[in-house]
């Protein structure tokens, strides 16, 4: 195998591999963050050290302190839902309620073929090869197109289980996705027009060439922000978490699935984070780039800035995982009519707006 199809593996072990590998411990950070906000502990009685730790079952006396308690939480809750009876009722549409998670799931696995994850590696005879999965010219429209899949999978679940409460569900996420999903067109509209390219490797490239005061956020700080709220709808999660809201809908869409189909749905809402994560990263915070990053390149090599570059969108994605689990549990959720009305009166006219603005400002 040449260079470039070992740069081609890469990006496949960085964004799958470590997508999936993450997500068990995003679940163990968010019930932390959550014991933090409420004034609780959280989990901290599966851990490696100290009672009830793996070590204490094997036989070996580790005493009554705790160390890193809690950490096994995310192993024993894999385990558990891999061991629970998968319950099926009766009068489901069988099909459909089986596709349905798989429809929840996949869409934010494949946002990732698109992303630029880190800096270029520049091969012998001077090509430069970008570290993402597939380089389209129309990344941006491919995102766009996995991320509306994604309402299949609720409305599908909602509806196969033959449960109104899962069906109320459905219909909820049905609209508000799709209202959100307009708004936040037509918020990328205003970042195509400002960038000239729906390819997020030009995008980011433009970013990087002028530094970190190119950035996005300094040129579309509007879009940034009515991104990051058409995200949160996106993702189905607080305040905006109406299709499974427990006070009213028991569990919404997912109300009937149990084991791992139900391990699916949840897993699908944190892989979406990451995937608005690192999208917003990529739109309007230079995606992989760092301060210094052609200082770093000339002087200490292009596989330090590589390892540098992954570690920037890495955090940069991490900081609006946080950002989503603080929000969630600091406000209450919107009632219906609100979350509508700020999707088609208040996020659609200011994106119209963002766009005449940005017209105006590029007309050379």
């Amino acid at each position: 195998m040449t260079a470039e199809h070992y740069l081609k593996i890469l990006p496949l072990l960085v964004a799958f591999g470590g997508v999936l590998a993450i997500v068990p411990l995003l679940v163990f950070l968010e019930r932390k963050i959550c014991a933090l906000i409420q004034d609780r502990m959280g989990p901290n009685r599966v851990g490696l050290f100290g009672p009830d730790s793996p070590l204490e079952v094997l036989g070996i006396k580790t005493g009554e302190k705790r160390f890193l308690g809690g950490l096994l939480q995310p192993l024993a809750d894999a385990i558990k839902l891999f061991s629970k009876e998968d319950i099926i009722p009766p009068h489901v549409e069988k099909y459909l309620f089986e596709f349905a998670p798989l429809f929840a799931l996949l869409p934010p696995f494949l946002a990732f073929a698109v992303i630029p994850l880190g800096a270029p590696i520049s091969l012998d005879g001077g090509k430069s090869v970008p570290v993402v999965i597939a380089d389209l010219g129309v990344g941006l429209l491919w995102i766009l197109s996995v991320a509306s899949l994604s309402a299949y999978g609720v409305a599908l679940g909602g509806w196969a289980s033959n449960n109104k409460y899962a069906l109320l569900g459905g219909i909820r996420a049905t609209a508000q996705m799709i209202s959100y999903e307009v708004g936040m067109g037509l918020v990328l509209l205003s970042v195509v027009m400002h960038y000239q390219s729906i390819s997020l490797v030009n995008i980011v490239n433009t970013q990087v060439n002028g530094g970190v005061g190119g950035w996005g956020i300094f040129y579309q700080p509007l879009a940034f922000l009515l991104f990051v709220i058409c995200a949160f709808a996106e993702n189905n999660r607080l305040p905006f978490d109406m299709p499974e809201c427990e006070a009213e809908l028991v569990g919404g869409y997912h109300t009937e699935y149990s084991s791992m189909k139900f391990g699916m749905f949840f897993q699908g809402e944190y892989i979406a984070m990451l995937a608005m994560g690192a999208l917003l990263a990529t739109l309007f915070l230079g995606g992989w780039h760092f301060p210094k990053y052609h200082w770093v390149r000339e002087n200490l090599g292009q596989l330090v800035a590589l390892a540098l570059s992954l570690i920037s969108l890495g955090a940069k994605t991490m900081a609006f995982v946080i950002f989503s689990m603080w929000v969630r549990w600091t406000l209450p959720r919107f009632r219906y009519d609100q979350l509508m009305g700020l999707g088609w009166k208040v996020i659609i006219p200011l994106a119209l707006l963002n766009i005449v603005v940005t017209a105006a400002l590029n007309i050379r």
